[in-house]
């Protein structure tokens, strides 16, 4: 259980989404939190796999490299 505090127009925007479209407040609060967590750990793994490639233990592989390993052709 997280309980979180919102500033009023916040607080608002969300009562007014979910008493239009019939939702919970709290159903539209996890949804945005799935979201940016989400967002988030794409740009973490992102910056990780950034620092590998520039210490050297991880290299780029041109998308001609990737196709023709797998076999594809365009």
């Amino acid at each position: 259980m997280l309980a979180v505090r919102l500033p009023s127009e916040i607080e608002s925007r969300l009562e007014e989404l979910a008493r239009a479209t019939g939702r919970t407040k709290t159903f539209y609060v996890r949804e945005a939190i799935l979201e940016h967590l989400d967002n988030l750990e794409d740009v973490y793994l992102a910056e990780r796999e950034m620092e590998e490639i520039k210490s050297g233990r991880s290299q780029l592989m041109s998308l001609e490299k990737v196709l023709e390993d797998y076999g594809v052709e365009c």
